[in-house]
Formats: structure tokens, sequence, C-alpha cells
């Protein structure tokens, strides 16, 4: 098959079975439920993205996919494919993928490297953060990262609450692409002064050439 043939074949899977409104409860509650390992998490979306793809497509595509290093690809179909979530009501385009050197080794075996992104609209939590608040007490309390963010006295983000899905678009980053594409985090280093590995970081508007398919919600 082609990229596009695979990016058509997953998309037709994903088609009537994934929902247009994810609230941010109930979809935390059905990661939690289902023995999703991600329901803790913050940044909810691209977790409960990967969730319902990991329960949609166990039949097409090899989950996890082949790992370089200690970074793993989502799934496998022929090539390597990452789940990702992004909102559309945001100023920034910009989105980061995975891992630089992965990345650019897993086009060296494959030729290419697809990412599913499914792109909504997002609703924020209110003033009195009463949706931060419920997440925490679903988890016993403040993570040890909270712990520490309000002991350095930093600022706190407005938590998602709900996510309307709008489209599903299907990538495909080749060398070429990369081109277009920057890096984050690649002159970041970590509390013990290491290195952070620099993650590629694409431009939506930069990759129309690449989105090979799409499906609307």
């Amino acid at each position: 098959m082609t990229f596009r043939q695979r990016a058509e074949q997953i998309g037709a899977n994903l088609q009537g079975a994934i929902v247009k409104h994810w609230d941010g409860r109930q979809s935390i509650l059905e990661m939690q439920r289902e023995g999703g390992r991600n329901w803790r998490q913050m940044e909810w979306i691209g977790f409960y993205f990967q969730f319902l793809c990991e329960s949609v497509l166990p039949d097409l595509l090899q989950m996890p996919g082949p790992k370089y290093g200690n970074v793993t690809f989502d799934g496998f179909l022929e090539t390597p494919w990452d789940f990702k979530a992004h909102a559309m009501n945001t100023s920034s385009h910009q989105i980061i993928v995975n891992d630089s050197e992965a990345t650019a080794a897993a086009i060296g075996q494959y030729g290419a490297v697809g990412l599913i992104l499914a792109l909504g609209k997002v609703e924020y939590n209110d003033e009195a953060r009463s949706f931060q608040a419920w997440h925490s007490n679903l988890k016993g309390g403040k993570s040890k990262y909270e712990l520490e963010r309000i002991k350095r006295g930093a600022w706190s983000r407005l938590r998602k609450v709900s996510f309307d899905l709008q489209q599903i678009s299907f990538i495909r980053l080749t060398d070429q692409a990369l081109v277009k594409c920057g890096s984050f985090q690649a002159d970041f280093r970590n509390a013990d002064g290491s290195a952070r590995r620099p993650k590629v970081l694409i431009d939506l508007e930069e990759l129309e050439e690449e989105t090979v398919h799409f499906l609307e919600f």
C-alpha cells in the first residue's frame, strides 16, 4: 500500500468510531475505568486520543510501534505512526511531535513517519479551577510535580475541560518535510544539568503538501 492508502484505511476505521465532543471528566473516568495508563495526566486530550486509537485500531496497527533508543512510536503499519491532538482555537499552529533522532532514524529505515493528528476546539477551566480541583481529588491529591510548582511559585495554566473534534489529519513526515520543521528544547537542560533531547517541531501551515488525507467531524 502507498502511504495515502494506509492513511485512508486507518481513517476508515476511525470514522464513526470516535465521537465529536470529548468531556474532560467523562474522558478521564473512561480511561481510568478501562485501564488507560495516562488518566492522571494534566494534558488529557492527547492521551485520550491515544487511548481511543489504541481501542479502535488494534486489528490494523501493531501497537506499540518500533522503538529507537528510549523512544517508542505509538503504532506501526508499514511505517511508524504517532497519535497527537492539538487545539485549533489558539494563535499557534506549531506542534511538538517526537524525538528528533528517533524520527530521523525511523524515516531512514522506513522512508516516512506518519502523524495522526486530532484537531479541535477546546474549552478551558473556569477561574475557580473546579475541573483542576476535581482531577486532583480523583488522583488522590496534588502530584509531586504540582507541589513542586507551588513551592517555586510558578504560574499554573488553566486546564482544558473539553474538546470538540473538528478534523483528523494524516501527515507524512520525510527527510524533505523535516527541512521545513523546527526543533523544540534543543537548548533546554534538565534539573541535573543534562541536555534535553530535541524534538521535532512542526508548523501546520508549512506542511500542507504533507497532509495526505483528512477526516472532518
